[in-house]
């Protein structure tokens, strides 16, 4: 089978979804398929081109292998992950080449589409159309709802609007939608009338060989200088949706507390990185420390290196349908959690018995559970365990990969066996009416003698 995946993110490029894209499509290429990923050139989040690639995005495209995988860069705008008017020309360049340039690829078996931004997923639809093959839209964030969520507009805005037509218009297109949590499913059914039969759930997966205790934990906390000190780090996107000002709130409350060892870690660039830098300078926060994004492979070791590790988002409806990918790294690692993250991920740390959740967006309660885990060594230990074996058993990201091309081999079958029960029709020779197609594609194997009733109609 041949997969085109359309995603404008890839590594070099850090975050969760490069990193999706990347091991799902590795895993494939292991199981013997074909896999394109039609991506843009590496910028994000800083907006700057590695000087590798600014070459290659003067000449406008880029074909590389990685891993097995056929990775075709296009043609974008660079732009950091700040200002709305540089993620807005950023976006719609991605969609513009993409859609241009995913018409010159060699016809695949089925094109599958990844939010969380929908440009990406209207661009997939274009190329599947043009080469006649089923539409998969994989639904990483719900968009546009998560948009007033982060803070970015609000529900009766023109912008709202029209991306809520564009999200039902791909949610109407889609031979199938994939999607990471179950509340994301009952999201889809009950706000946007889309039939469960053409959802299914693929959760968020890890790498757990990557993603696993590790062993040079006391030598990467003394290279980083954070020996003496009880770390709770925050690594990944420091975007608007996280809420990230309660861990300077709850900082500034700590200061003057019993137990000074308390440091605040937090790693990664977003849209809100300068405002929290500003915010902490002005409270004179020295007991908060900021590092840049750092490349995906060091990252495992951060998260040794710290003592609890936070994954926090803002207090809205939207979020607690999510289940964060860095939570699920942070478990592997064998890391504590404070979860500050209401609804499907609070539900699975209780299962896990990893963590502890406190309210979101409540500075107070998140630094009393931190200088309460920072007296209680061997409880960390214990859930630090309790995450790591949890995730091994139910999120490792073979297992998950294997659960989703299940799904597409499915998809891809049975709209051959359906092209096939078209191509032997009676009534070939002439082109059917629509309801007369569309009976056709409906129909289960033993249909057939319903395809011939519909041919002599004709």
């Amino acid at each position: 089978m041949h997969i085109l995946y359309v995603s404008q993110y890839f590594p070099p490029e850090m975050g969760a979804p490069a990193a999706r894209v990347h091991e799902l499509s590795r895993h494939w290429v292991r199981a013997g398929h074909r896999v394109t990923v039609l991506t843009g050139f590496p910028n994000h989040p800083t907006g700057i081109v590695p000087p590798a690639y600014r070459h290659r995005l003067r000449r406008l495209t880029l074909r590389e292998r990685v891993e097995g995988i056929d990775v075709v860069r296009t043609w974008l705008y660079p732009a950091p992950n700040r200002r709305p008017w540089e993620r807005i020309l950023n976006y719609t360049s991605f969609f513009a080449s993409a859609a241009v340039r995913g018409i010159t690829l060699s016809r695949p078996d089925l094109v599958i589409a990844t939010s969380p931004q929908l440009l990406v997923g209207l661009a997939g639809w274009w190329v599947a159309r043009a080469k006649r093959c089923p539409f998969v839209f994989e639904v990483r964030d719900l968009w546009p709802e998560s948009l007033p969520a982060s803070g970015v507009g609000d529900d009766g805005s023109p912008l709202i609007r029209v991306l809520g037509r564009l999200a039902a218009f791909l949610y109407r297109q889609a031979a199938q939608i994939v999607v990471v949590t179950e509340a994301f499913k009952t999201e889809l059914v009950a706000r946007w009338a889309v039939p469960e039969g053409r959802i299914a759930v693929v959760e968020n997966g890890v790498e757990t060989e990557q993603f696993a205790p590790g062993r040079d934990r006391d030598a990467v906390r003394r290279r980083l200088g954070l020996d003496g000190h009880f770390v709770a780090a925050y690594i990944g996107t420091l975007g608007y949706a996280h809420g990230l000002e309660t861990v300077l709130r709850a900082a500034e409350r700590l200061r003057q507390c019993e137990d000074p060892r308390v440091l605040f870690l937090l790693v990664g660039e977003g849209a809100d990185t300068a405002r929290l830098q500003a915010l902490a300078r002005q409270a004179q926060l020295d007991n908060v420390r900021f590092m840049d994004h750092q490349p995906r492979e060091v990252v495992p070791a951060l998260i040794n290196a710290a003592d609890v590790c936070l994954v926090l988002l803002r207090r809205a409806p939207v979020f607690s349908t999510v289940l964060p990918s860095k939570l699920l790294e942070f478990m592997a690692c064998g890391r504590p959690v404070v979860l500050g993250v209401d609804g499907y991920a609070r539900t699975l740390l209780g299962r896990a018995e990893a963590g502890v959740f406190v309210e979101p967006e409540n500075a107070e309660a998140l630094g009393a559970t931190v200088v309460q885990l920072a007296r209680d060594p061997e409880r960390c230990e214990r859930l630090g365990e309790n995450g790591r074996r949890f995730v091994v058993k139910y999120f490792s990201r073979a297992a998950t990969a294997q659960r989703y091309l299940q799904i597409l081999e499915q998809l891809a079958l049975s709209r051959a066996g359906a092209s096939t029960a078209l191509a032997q029709s009676p009534g070939q020779g002439r082109a059917a009416a629509p309801e007369v197609q569309d009976a056709r594609l409906r129909s289960p194997g033993p249909g057939v003698q319903g395809h011939g009733t519909c041919a002599r109609r004709e």
